[in-house]
């Protein structure tokens, strides 16, 4: 039987273009890319939405709290073998007043939601990989807007985000380890970079397969 994989990220996910802000195709969003990487021997659900937080709500944007929304996205999907999670970025926003202990204490809300499902094979629950963003880079003035003053923040995530996932005995990767924010806006992926990701995500989850 084919194994199924969880992709439950934010913009990057979603694959929006750091030059225009469309959406790129398929074939150039990352989880499309670790599906190829994988040569059929899973099928990778896309679940990318912009704005979407680890657990944070902002009044402006509603239902991108990722803690809220996932525990139907995870019924709705059933049953999955990989879940791969990607949050952060929104997060590390001035606005939210959050450090990135703060945020990382958040995700372990959403791993134990993910490890206490029974969204897995035969109702246990999934594997999970939890994903480290890019940093946050240069910032052009729209995205300043939103992340100025979050870089810090932002750096932070990795060193979290690992230790969460060594207490809970899951996957962990850092996405910064293999690529860089686009120099257009100072937060998104360029197509290669997309790819080059879903790439390295595929090494990661291949042996939980």
């Amino acid at each position: 039987m084919t194994k199924s994989i969880l992709c439950f990220g934010d913009s990057i996910t979603w694959g929006y273009n750091p030059k225009d802000g469309t959406r790129f195709a398929p074939e150039d969003r990352w989880p499309r890319a670790l599906e190829a990487a994988l040569q059929g021997r899973a099928r990778v659900i896309e679940e990318g939405l912009n704005a979407r937080t680890v657990a944070t709500d902002d009044p402006a944007r509603p239902f991108r709290n990722g803690l809220s929304m996932l525990p139907p996205l995870l019924e709705s999907h059933a049953p999955l073998d990989v879940v791969v999670t990607m949050l952060g970025t929104n997060d590390s926003a001035p606005c939210y007043g959050l450090t990135a202990g703060r945020i990382a204490i958040s995700s372990m809300a959403m791993v134990r939601a993910i490890l206490a499902s029974q969204s897995g094979p035969d109702g246990g629950p999934p594997k999970m990989v939890l994903m480290a963003p890019p940093t946050l880079g240069s910032l052009n003035p729209e995205m300043a807007l939103m992340y100025s003053g979050g870089q810090g923040t932002s750096r932070g995530l990795s060193a979290a985000y690992r230790t969460v996932a060594n207490r809970f005995g899951i996957g962990f990767f850092d996405a910064g380890d293999v690529v860089r924010v686009s120099a257009d806006d100072g937060v998104h992926l360029d197509t290669e970079d997309q790819r080059a990701l879903g790439v390295a995500v595929g090494k990661v989850v291949e042996a939980m397969l």
